[in-house]
C-alpha cells in the first residue's frame, strides 16, 4: 500500500458537505481507505481571485494504485459530485481534489505531475496538511513544516466548529 494526500476544495453549493461526499466516495473505492483527515479551512481563492472563499482540507489514503490510477479516480470522483471541466483554471467548483503526494512517487509528464507542482506555494494546502503530517517530506520539496512557515498563512481561517466535515476514518 501507498500512503498518499489528496487535497479537497470546494466554493460553491455546500463546500463542507461536498468535501465529505469525496471523502466518502473515495473511501468506497475498492483499492482505497481514507486512513485520516485534516481539519477545514475557508482560504481566499488563488490563482482566480474575484470568487467565494474556498473550503481546503487534506486526506491521508492507503491505496495500491498507482498514481495515475489514482488520478483517474480523483477525476471520476470530481465528475460524479458535479464538476464539470470547462478548460478555465482556477475558477469556482463544487469540488476540486489534487492529488499532492503518492508516497516516494516523483513523476514530471503532460499528464500528471506528482508530487504537485505548486504545493509549497499554497497555504491552503500546507495549512491542512501541516495539522495531520507537519514531519512529512514532500519529495524534491522538504518538510511540510518548514515549507509553510516559509508562507504567509493570515489569510486562512479554520472551519468554525458547528460545522465539522461529516466524515470519520476508523
Amino acid at each position: 500500500m501507498t500512503r498518499s494526500w489528496v487535497g479537497l476544495g470546494a466554493n460553491q453549493g455546500d463546500p463542507p458537505a461536498a468535501l465529505s461526499a469525496a471523502l466518502d466516495l473515495l473511501d468506497r473505492a475498492p483499492e482505497v481507505r481514507v486512513t485520516c483527515v485534516s481539519p477545514a479551512w475557508w482560504t481566499p481563492a488563488w490563482g482566480v481571485t474575484n470568487q467565494p472563499d474556498f473550503l481546503n482540507a487534506v486526506a491521508g489514503l492507503d491505496t495500491s494504485l498507482d498514481a495515475h490510477r489514482l488520478l483517474a479516480l480523483l477525476l471520476d470522483v470530481e465528475r460524479r459530485l458535479g464538476r464539470r471541466r470547462d478548460g478555465r483554471r482556477w475558477g469556482p467548483r463544487v469540488i476540486d481534489l489534487d492529488l499532492l503526494v503518492h508516497g516516494e512517487t516523483v513523476l514530471d509528464e503532460e499528464d500528471l505531475v506528482v508530487p504537485h507542482p505548486h504545493l509549497a506555494e499554497r497555504a491552503f494546502v500546507l495549512v491542512p496538511l501541516n495539522a495531520v503530517a507537519p514531519q512529512m517530506v514532500v519529495p524534491g520539496a522538504g518538510r511540510v513544516d518548514e515549507l509553510l512557515a516559509a508562507l504567509d498563512d493570515r489569510e486562512v481561517r479554520a472551519l468554525r466548529a458547528a460545522a465539522p466535515l461529516d466524515f470519520q476514518t476508523d
